[in-house]
């Protein structure tokens, strides 16, 4: 009976056994590499690494404008019109910290009402594709706490009278985009250094809802952004275009 009792008790300690093991197993103890918690075998190494953004490169922009961005610039306005006619686009700020770009905000713009164009010339509705310094603040609205020098003035900025309501605060902020002017002087220069036949006056604004003459428009928010962000000592610069040409 004793012995009968040993071979039970011995039967019935390596059930447990066997018990406590297959439950450890069920549990997702992983597997190397897998996450804390992951059931089943963990994804390759290799798919992960591949859907990773390169941090050391703008989205969407290709090596030509790349390599256009001043190396010591720290701060890129990044535009992304939808397609070479289209008037409607997004607008990005990037930010340069440890040797990568870091997205720090993502609005809806518009930009000239006929599209993008390389050749700008003035009066054809499109906006230029390039990289441009942003050197300049101003508006018909206060000061917001912008970095870039600003000048307020209420009637340098002040839209034509003529003009539908929607677009009477066009240019409550602006920034210049320093395409056919003299980066640093005020939006309001006029001073065309490659002649009026190359257009000019082309800003940053606030948006009236469609497309512009050649300018770049985005919420009364996101130019508020821009100008408690954009900082002189960082070199700031607008990288635009349409995505193909951007990408290219």
């Amino acid at each position: 009976m004793r012995i009968d009792s040993v071979r039970r008790s011995t039967r019935w300690v390596a059930a447990l056994g066997t018990l406590f093991l297959t439950t450890l197993s069920a549990c997702g103890t992983a597997s190397p590499g897998a996450a804390p918690g992951h059931h089943g075998p963990a994804a390759p190494t290799a798919s992960r690494s591949a859907a990773a953004p390169d941090p050391a490169r703008i989205p969407g922009v290709g090596s030509h404008l790349y390599a256009r961005i001043p190396a010591r610039s720290r701060q890129v306005v990044a535009v992304y019109g939808e397609g070479r006619d289209s008037a409607e686009s997004e607008v990005v700020l990037y930010v340069r910290r440890g040797g990568g770009w870091h997205k720090e905000g993502g609005w809806a713009a518009h930009n000239g009402r006929r599209g993008w164009t390389l050749d700008h010339h003035e009066d054809d509705k499109r906006s230029p594709v390039g990289v441009f310094t942003l050197s300049a603040a101003g508006g018909t609205f206060a000061d917001p706490g912008s970095k870039l020098p600003y000048d307020h003035n209420i009637y340098a900025y002040a839209s034509p009278k003529e003009w539908p309501k929607a677009y009477q605060h066009d240019f409550g902020y602006v920034i210049a985009i320093d395409y056919n002017r003299v980066p640093g002087t005020p939006p309001r220069d006029g001073t065309r250094p490659s002649g009026a036949a190359k257009g000019g006056g082309i800003w940053l604004h606030l948006d009236h809802g469609s497309g512009t003459s050649a300018c770049v428009s985005m919420p009364r928010s996101a130019m508020e952004t821009l100008l408690r962000t954009l900082d002189p000592a960082r070199h700031p610069v607008v990288v635009m275009g349409d995505r193909a040409d951007l990408g290219a």
